[in-house]
């Protein structure tokens, strides 16, 4: 089978130019050719051309649009999806206009294809009393038991990103003090946390239970599955899920409809802004590269404090109910029209 102009290109975006030339992280490069599976999905199903007879001559701005609308109608991705997948096929088109600039006028049309208008829903939290009560419902005495305990406090505490936490080994804590870990985010880069005493004390326990102190474990996952693998995505989900579901028992109203590991980040940047910590230490604490993206809990702080004092002023009952004089009184009345 002869190989396509297609196929040689985005083996070699996908294996050399974005983890090499753009320096991307695994976790991108793996979002970036999941939109390149359904891509050859789509124009297998829809097109009628199969993935080993692709080229680029085939690859058109409606083709693109179709592929867009395909996956919005017919998988029902929202807004945020779709233009996820176009960014990376934007990615891929511009790395083309260098290296098959024959195709540069199809190229920019389908560079020139917009995103689309998202709206930003507002970013839940849990309140300091919900993730005490939720981290009640851990029994420390059991085996999974003191790893959940570790694992979730550890990812309040730290502020950590679900896939900073599936990666991280025994030799990202450091307990001298002041006690750190180390979290590598996105785009690979790095970041030091500090970390609370009683954090500290929970994570000793742990780890010293699982032998994770010993030299030959400090590449061992820090949080596995039983198995000595690391934990997934949905493995982290389902212990969150497991002890959300007891503490809603309890107090209902303190947790909304869905609880993902996200919303710990969420509450840890809450907290620390409420605490009145600086905003700049917030973002270097997340590891954010832009401190606008920070902005948006200070805004949603603000947001709430003022429907907050809206409802309060709606409740305020008036003891007296008469009708001011200064409205009975016609003269004033006619005074006020006629001033300009």
């Amino acid at each position: 089978m002869k190989p396509t102009d297609f196929s040689k290109n985005l083996t070699d975006f996908l294996s050399l130019y974005l983890p090499g030339e753009r320096g991307l992280s695994y976790n991108t490069i793996c979002a970036y050719k999941d939109t390149f599976v359904l891509f050859l999905t789509f124009m297998g199903k829809k097109q009628c051309i199969k993935p080993d007879k692709l080229t680029l001559q085939h690859i058109t701005q409606d083709r693109v649009i179709s592929f867009l609308e395909w996956i919005q109608k017919e998988r029902n991705c929202s807004n945020t999806t779709r233009n996820a997948r176009l960014a990376a096929l934007h990615c891929f088109f511009n790395y083309l206009q260098y290296r098959q600039p024959v195709g540069l006028f199809e190229w920019q049309r389908i560079l020139s294809i917009p995103i689309k208008r998202t709206d930003k829903m507002p970013r839940s939290y849990l309140s300091l009393e919900a993730i005490k009560l939720l981290f009640e419902q851990i029994d420390p005495n059991t085996v999974k038991g003191k790893r959940d305990l570790a694992l979730l406090s550890l990812m309040y505490d730290s502020g950590a990103r679900v896939t900073e936490m599936i990666n991280l080994e025994p030799s990202s804590i450091n307990f001298n003090k002041p006690s750190t870990i180390k979290l590598v985010g996105k785009g690979n880069k790095g970041r030091i946390v500090p970390l609370m005493e009683s954090q500290i004390a929970i994570l000793d326990d742990y780890m010293h239970d699982n032998k994770l102190m010993t030299s030959n474990a400090t590449s061992y996952p820090l949080f596995d599955n039983g198995r000595m693998q690391k934990l997934s995505r949905m493995g982290i989900s389902r212990i969150l899920k497991k002890y959300t579901a007891k503490a809603k028992i309890l107090q209902p109203s303190w947790y909304p409809l869905t609880v993902t590991p996200h919303i710990f980040r969420h509450s840890k940047a809450m907290h620390l802004l409420q605490s009145g910590v600086n905003i700049v230490y917030i973002r270097d604490f997340l590891g954010h590269a832009s401190i606008s993206t920070t902005e948006v809990y200070a805004r949603a702080d603000a947001k709430m404090k003022r429907e907050a004092l809206e409802k309060a002023h709606k409740d305020i009952q008036y003891k007296n109910k008469c009708e001011p004089r200064w409205l009975k009184d016609a003269g004033l009345l006619e005074w006020l029209k006629s001033l300009k």
